[in-house]
């Protein structure tokens, strides 16, 4: 008899590409979820609607570091979690891969990759929602700018259907 392991999803993509969407998805399929801006939301409130978006990257890492040890404790007790953060660069990814690795579990990237114009599109609308914190379009270009794309590194597309 096989010995079945925890998975981690992690997820890559800019932001309006899908990840959340796809991570309730598999929360209501039993998978434990993690969200990275809902608990910034919860810590410092939305994004460049109740602190400045120029904050952002200063008040991150402790709220990442909790997001992470909670992660690890989850795996590591034999739950499969959906890591729903965007995963833009590939050392992050690579960290997120041997933690699920370290604590027992075996991962699943999956990577979102939508058209340019669409993603403008969807950010510009999520902007307008109460729930949200605002990605100005120049964000999002530069994200755009600095995301690695996951090449040859195990990654799947999502199955969106």
């Amino acid at each position: 008899m096989t010995e079945s392991r925890p998975v981690g999803y992690l997820l890559s993509g800019l932001p309006g590409s899908g990840k959340t969407t796809y991570s309730k998805e598999l929360e209501r399929k039993g998978v434990t979820r993690l969200s990275v801006d809902e608990a910034m939301n919860a810590v410092h409130g939305r994004l460049g609607k109740d602190y400045p978006a120029e904050q952002h990257l200063d008040l991150l890492p402790p709220v990442l570091a909790e997001v992470e040890q909670r992660l690890a404790e989850l795996i590591g007790a034999g739950h499969s979690v959906v890591f729903d953060h965007g995963l833009g660069q590939r050392a992050q990814r690579d960290h997120y891969k041997q933690l699920i690795t370290d604590h027992g579990g075996t991962w699943r990237l999956i990577y979102f990759q939508i058209d340019y114009a669409e993603l403008l599109r969807r950010n510009l609308d999520r902007n307008t929602r109460d729930q949200y914190g605002v990605i100005t379009p120049e964000t999002l270009a530069w994200m755009a700018d600095v995301e690695e794309r996951p090449v040859d590194e195990g990654e799947e597309r999502p199955d969106l259907s």
